[in-house]
């Protein structure tokens, strides 16, 4: 396994507090806490990623396009 790496991270203190909660309640460190959520927004960003290329091939619209065809069909 790779060696951790140090890192100084500042939080807003309220957010700190509910770490610090919730570390102690699920007796895991904050540190793991903190990994597991900066994995979990990790992965999210590759799904997206992977959206976006999904739909790279879909024609796209300009958003004044888009109101008036909104408007056209009664919508707006």
């Amino acid at each position: 396994m790779e060696t951790s790496k140090r890192a100084t991270i500042y939080f807003d203190p309220g957010l700190h507090a509910a770490l610090r909660l919730k570390s102690a309640h699920s007796e895991r460190t904050i540190s793991e806490l903190v990994n597991d959520a900066v994995r979990a927004a990790l992965a999210e960003d590759q799904e997206d990623l992977r959206a976006f290329e999904d739909r790279v091939a879909e024609p796209t619209i300009t958003y004044e396009a888009l109101l008036d065809h909104l408007k056209a069909h009664g919508r707006l």
